[in-house]
């Protein structure tokens, strides 16, 4: 059975990811319900550290917060590593606080991979790469930010999520 894979349409290009269903199945099974049922339609890249990550999946226009379902179970332990192109879940500083945030890896950062069950050595939950569309996401980090409310790291033209789907 093939991987999942998603297509983010984007105010800046169509980006592809291929979800990992055999390394990182609940977080896999998780991203792409939010995906079937719509939810990341109309949110925002909200989050943008040039040389580092963009983030999203929980914010929509004007830094208005979209509620996801109950957070996951941390799958770090899986072995994936956060290199450039890999998508991985956001959270809190709870390990297992992940719910609908995502972010994709703009360089290799070793410093989000999994090194042990403690709260600082958790690490963020690879569960997908990139495989096409890497070059809208090199985009995304030239986008000028600036802060917003409590929010810093927010692009000032936003980046909308057009529609998200699986594709068949």
């Amino acid at each position: 059975m093939a991987n999942t894979r998603v297509v983010f349409e984007t105010t800046l290009g169509n980006i592809t990811i291929e979800l990992d269903d055999v390394k990182a199945p609940a977080t896999a099974k998780n991203f792409a319900d939010y995906v079937r049922s719509g939810f990341y339609d109309g949110t925002i890249f909200h989050r943008i550290i040039p040389g580092f990550v963009v983030q999203g999946g929980g914010m929509q226009s004007g830094m208005k917060e979209k509620k996801g379902t109950a957070p996951i179970r941390n799958e770090a332990t899986n072995g994936l590593k956060n290199l450039r192109g890999s998508l991985s879940m956001a959270r809190t500083n709870d390990p297992h606080s992940a719910s609908s945030q995502f972010f994709i890896n703009l360089s290799n950062n070793a410093a989000l991979d999994h090194k042990a069950p403690t709260g600082a050595g958790w690490g963020y939950a690879v569960f997908g790469n990139v495989v096409e569309g890497m070059e809208v996401v090199d985009a995304m980090a030239k986008v000028p930010t600036g802060s917003a409310g409590y929010h810093d790291d927010v692009p000032k033209t936003d980046i909308v999520v057009t529609k998200a789907t699986i594709a068949e």
